[in-house]
């Protein structure tokens, strides 16, 4: 059984800022991209924030020099600090992880999510 669990969501005002954590457990093997998307109600989730298992990250446009990802692989977590928030980053965000997992003997590989965090960003 994988879990991601993330902690670090909140409150806080324009320009502030927070930071959000996620660790992977279970038989893992490894993990391949690791990283972070949001949602807002009504809307799908978009992705905010990823990081390869080699270190390259991927960021969408709209967090680009606010965001930064980041990873421990030898704790199995990643990271997300987030600064200069706005209004417009309020959102449920959720660690996403594609993860090589052991069975019964097997490798496998699945997509996982975590429960997701509530960011609000208000005065």
């Amino acid at each position: 059984q994988v879990q991601l669990v993330e902690s670090g969501g909140g409150l806080v005002q324009p320009g502030g800022s927070l930071r959000l954590s996620c660790t992977a457990s279970g038989s893992i093997v490894s993990i391949n991209d690791m990283g972070w998307y949001r949602a807002t109600p009504g809307n799908q989730r978009e992705l905010v924030a990823v990081m390869t298992s080699g270190g390259t990250p991927n960021y969408a446009d709209s967090v680009k020099g606010r965001f930064t990802v980041s990873r421990d692989n030898a704790v199995n977590a990643v990271y997300l600090q987030m600064n200069s928030l706005k209004p417009e980053d309020t959102a449920v965000y959720y660690c996403n992880a594609k993860i090589w997992y052991s069975r019964g003997g097997s490798l496998s590989r699945n997509e996982y999510w975590g429960q997701g965090t509530q960011v609000t960003v208000s005065s």
